[in-house]
């Protein structure tokens, strides 16, 4: 779970940071971040998996 909120924090931050760079508006950074958000916190949650299970 920890994973999974740690790498939507980063996907969220990343997301919104690039959308605002390329001068998108208040909706677009939230969609982005949103997505961003999603798609990194699945991927930290299966690396966190897949080290977790190497491990044992």
């Amino acid at each position: 779970m920890t994973a999974f909120l740690i790498g939507a924090c980063v996907g969220a931050l990343t997301g919104g940071t690039i959308v605002g760079r390329r001068g998108g508006n208040k909706k677009d950074i939230a969609q982005y971040a949103a997505g961003y958000g999603v798609s990194f916190g699945f991927v930290a949650m299966f690396i966190w998996i897949f080290a977790l299970r190497m491990a044992a």
